[in-house]
């Protein structure tokens, strides 16, 4: 397993933000910010991206990043407690 962050902009009205934060939300996830996710999956980048993508505009922006420990941010605790939990070296 591995965590990767998922951050995107839906950049018109109408979007279909619903459908793609219940596709991350199917996941073990942490919110890190408005449009920013971490979740735990066996899947690749390039796996989820192919998922997510049937969601996406060609005005739109998505970006899936492997994150690994060592971290660091300020927010609520039970965020960083699921990184502290969930990031490997």
């Amino acid at each position: 397993m591995s965590v990767l962050l998922v951050t995107y902009d839906l950049n018109s009205p109408g979007q279909k933000h619903g459908q793609l934060l219940e596709e991350l939300q199917s996941f073990a996830w942490a919110k890190l910010s408005e449009s920013s996710y971490a979740i735990n999956t066996t899947l690749t980048p390039d796996q989820l991206f192919e998922r997510l993508k049937q969601y996406l505009d060609t005005n739109d922006n998505l970006y899936i990043i492997t994150l690994k420990k060592p971290w660091q941010g300020y927010g609520p605790k039970d965020v960083n407690e699921w990184l502290s939990n969930n990031l490997s070296f």
